[in-house]
């Protein structure tokens, strides 16, 4: 599913094909814990889901993991 959203990091607009259902955005929507409502999605996609950072955007900002 394409997931538009505003980096708060770099103000830019970012659209990701993200592999979620309606359903469980509903269920995260509705109060469910992001990992539990969606824990086949990565931790880079449900970032940006919450927050609307880039993978690039967190290595630009704080580095590379290791």
């Amino acid at each position: 599913m394409k997931i538009t959203r505003t980096s708060p990091f770099t103000g830019k607009t970012n659209t990701l094909d993200i592999p979620v259902k309606q359903s469980q955005l509903d269920a995260w929507r509705s109060g469910e814990l992001i990992q539990v409502a969606m824990p086949d999605v990565s931790a880079e996609h449900r970032e940006f889901l919450m927050t609307g950072i880039t993978p690039a955007d967190w290595d630009d900002t704080f580095g590379e993991a290791e």
